[in-house]
């Protein structure tokens, strides 16, 4: 606010509303408000802001402006991806989660479920059944911060603070999960010990078996891996964890479950992922969303730190939706919960449940296969530029390594000119020669004709 001015677009701004606060507190200014703060957490003296927007029509102008800077990858050629895809998201999907009857009440108490909890319930049953796991939570802020869980989980199920993940991981979800892995109590930290793994980021089995022992609490693997490789030792891991009584977690994309076996045929215990392939656009900032999964045992219920949504009859013929072990959650017991979920993706669920409605089990296994066949082309494409090598070339899905240290080019470089001069987004960097990119469904033949004929323009 200017002066004691009320600024138009806080409540509570106007003097006499400050003043009737204080009073209510029964304090005489602010400062006792922000005591817990330290003192070298604050600032001394305001910094130098530019001047107030007090009006809606200098602010439209401000943000439209700074929107306009922005382009858009779904308005342009994208072959970014990396933890987050550009997938296609039906009409339909958008036009459900837009409803008032989600958008509005999706989360608050039970006399604003207008449906809510039967969905909730309908985006676990049918993410369960895709899994082949019988238990399934309500998602959380992204796939890091489900694995960061389920990590936990498996130091309370087995007693062990070690777990074993692949060398190869998405950098952010990877910086997730070690922040679930610290805490304040040194005898709580969960120790993170890499994994080698192949070119395509596929987990070295035998590596593996050599690292694991009697204080592993857990084994993840990714499947597909963060560098496109399908994992094919999946039960040979699950075998390797059963050995040394640890628990075996998987990272899975669903939308691979229409060509691959799903982690509970494959002596998986807990399986986290990503829902934000499952109908959820590439919103900047909001449009990730996480899972878990496990075998409906008590053991395993009785550690999630997530909502889980339950199915009762009420009188005959009437059903009823609605939470269950509540208490375990940070919502029922705040600091005594399992773990801190805090508010999370719950409106994605909405999108997830609707999406995979329609496209049900013959629909995931024409995308997969088509996504598939996709990334085996554009490999095959990418193979051919001259000065770029691919990792590698069959059993990827969705992702294709590169490297560009044969043209003498970094990453950055190839991409800002793949932009620049052709419209294009390139891969996401994996270091300073080598990208990731990504093809989905949205990504036509002639598409990836377009990306090769750029890259060898780059290039040469």
């Amino acid at each position: 606010m200017t002066g004691r001015r009320a600024h138009p677009f806080m409540p509570n701004s106007a003097p006499a509303m400050k003043a009737a606060l204080l009073a209510e507190l029964g304090l005489d200014g602010i400062e006792p408000l922000f005591a817990q703060i330290p003192a070298a957490h604050r600032l001394a003296a305001l910094p130098d802001l530019p001047p107030a927007l007090s009006s809606e029509v200098e602010l439209a102008r401000h943000l439209n402006g700074l929107l306009a800077r922005n382009r858009p990858a779904g308005e342009a050629l994208s072959f970014l991806g990396g933890g987050i895809w550009q997938h296609h998201v039906p009409a339909v999907v958008d036009e459900i989660v837009g409803r008032a009857e989600f958008l509005t009440p999706v989360w608050g108490t039970p006399s604003s479920d207008f449906g809510r909890n039967q969905v909730w319930w309908e985006f676990t049953s049918q993410l369960g059944a895709l899994l082949g796991l019988e238990l399934v939570g309500l998602p959380v802020y992204s796939w890091g911060a489900a694995a960061g869980h389920a990590f936990r989980m498996a130091a309370r199920l087995t007693g062990r603070r070690r777990v074993l993940i692949p060398a190869a991981m998405c950098p952010e979800r990877l910086a997730v999960i070690r922040g679930y892995a610290l805490s304040a109590d040194p005898a709580m930290h969960l120790d993170l010990v890499p994994v080698p793994c192949d070119a395509a980021g596929r987990m070295d089995v035998t590596a593996l078996a050599g690292l694991a022992d009697g204080q592993t609490a857990a084994i993840y693997y990714e499947n597909p891996a963060f560098l496109g490789g399908l994992e094919g030792g999946a039960a040979a891991i699950a075998a390797i964890a059963r050995q040394c009584g640890a628990e075996t977690i998987a990272g899975v994309d669903p939308l691979t479950l229409g060509v691959i076996a799903p982690p509970g045929d494959l002596g998986v215990d807990i399986a986290v992922g990503t829902i934000q392939t499952l109908g959820v656009h590439m919103n900047a900032g909001g449009g990730l969303g996480g899972f878990i999964a496990s075998r409906d045992e008590p053991r395993y219920a009785a550690e999630y730190p997530t909502l889980l949504n339950s199915l009762t009859t009420t009188v005959k013929g009437e059903l009823a939706f609605g939470l269950m072990l509540f208490h375990q959650c940070s919502y029922g017991s705040r600091e005594l919960g399992k773990d801190w979920t805090g508010n999370s993706t719950y409106l994605w669920a909405v999108a997830a449940a609707a999406y995979m409605a329609l496209l049900g089990p013959e629909g995931f296994r024409e995308l997969g296969s088509l996504i598939l066949a996709r990334t085996a082309e554009a490999a095959d494409a990418l193979a051919a530029v001259p000065g770029l090598t691919v990792a590698q070339r069959r059993g990827l899905f969705r992702e294709v390594h590169v490297d560009f240290a044969a043209s003498g080019r970094t990453a950055a470089a190839v991409n800002g000119a793949l932009l620049d001069r052709h419209g294009i987004f390139g891969g996401v960097p994996t270091g300073d020669t080598t990208a990731l990119f990504a093809i989905t469904e949205c990504h036509t033949p002639e598409d990836i004709a377009r990306l090769a004929a750029a890259l060898t323009e780059v290039l040469a």
